[in-house]
């Protein structure tokens, strides 16, 4: 048998009646409590769908800064991982001042995927410049393509190196060369920095010529620009002043396995990576003005052996300079007078 619960003596004068606004009061929070159960399933919907919104390799992980974290998890260098976000959120590639302000931003689903496969494209050796379209170097933003090589920031060690022998002043007509130019990288560098010098450029393919031209009409520097191969593109004037990072990538060398977005021809030179350094010495040293400058960029291990082909080709305060890595990276000389 149950046991039943006495409530109790009714209260003297009967129980209270309740007030409108006390009856008011209960329907608003009943109400309330309904709503709330009816949203439920909506608010569940929702957080499926959040959760849906994968991240670049598969996880919960959706805003912008669990996204970033997690392409450097998988081996994307951090300022890689924020140019293609970047890319992919439709911000300049080089805003990452955007990034910090807007780190817990939900990407929407075609971000995620868009910045997945902009990863794909990194992860197998996809450099940052083709997939984002322009490198930055020394101050210029330039177009970047498979046409050309990827410009190196150690190359900026060769302009340093140009524009510290070859200070601004003298009123004479200062004529420089760039030879094998890519992008123009070389060569748009000293200009910005010189305008009144003439400066030159060359290279064989046309197609990179197409993009170096553009780089300059893009920034209206005047570098005049020539087809063919090293010297023999340019008439028989000389030079004060020939640069040049030609291909010094042995044939052999492993390592070009993982360098199959870039040109092979910009890379490699014969057996030992010095085939077109020596072409480019032997046709310098009739080329240059007496008291002028040959630099070249070679191989972290070529040092040595450049500056011997250098000092057998006549030129003299032969010497290195490294790189940001302090690898001895170019090396040249002066055509004595």
């Amino acid at each position: 048998m149950a046991r039943s619960i006495s409530k109790g003596p009714k209260p003297k004068g009967g129980y209270a009646t309740p007030s409108r606004q006390s009856l008011a009061d209960a329907k608003t929070r009943a109400l309330a409590r309904q709503n709330k159960k009816a949203d439920a399933p909506a608010k569940a919907a929702a957080f499926k769908t959040r959760a849906e919104v994968k991240s670049v390799y598969g996880d919960a992980a959706i805003t912008v800064q669990a996204a970033l974290l997690r392409a450097q998890k998988q081996g994307i260098h951090k300022v890689d991982a924020r140019m293609l976000l970047l890319l992919a959120l439709g911000q300049d590639s080089l805003n990452t001042a955007w990034l910090l302000a807007h780190d817990q931003d939900d990407l929407t689903p075609p971000q995620a995927v868009a910045y997945s496969a902009l990863c794909t494209r990194r992860r197998a050796g996809e450099p940052v410049a083709y997939i984002v379209g322009f490198k930055e170097f020394y101050g210029l933003r330039l177009k970047i393509d498979k046409r050309v090589l990827d410009p190196r920031d150690d190359t900026e060690t060769l302009v340093d190196w140009a524009l510290e022998l070859m200070e601004p002043a003298s009123e004479k007509t200062m004529l420089a060369l760039d030879l094998g130019t890519g992008s123009g990288a070389i060569a748009l560098a000293l200009q910005s920095k010189r305008p009144t010098w003439q400066v030159h450029a060359t290279d064989a393919s046309a197609d990179a010529l197409a993009v170096a031209r553009a780089n300059a009409q893009t920034h209206k520097l005047p570098v005049q620009f020539h087809q063919g191969s090293w010297l023999q593109a340019v008439a028989d004037e000389k030079f004060n002043l020939i640069v040049s990072n030609p291909p010094y990538i042995t044939a052999a060398d492993p390592h070009l396995a993982a360098l199959t977005h870039e040109p092979l021809q910009a890379l490699a030179s014969g057996s030992d990576g010095l085939q077109d350094i020596r072409q480019i010495i032997n046709q310098a040293s009739k080329r240059v003005q007496p008291g002028g400058w040959l630099l070249l960029e070679h191989g972290y291990n070529q040092a040595e052996a450049v500056r011997s082909l250098l000092q057998q080709a006549g030129f003299i305060q032969i010497e290195s300079r490294q790189d940001l890595a302090k690898v001895e990276r170019c090396s040249g000389g002066l055509l004595k007078l």
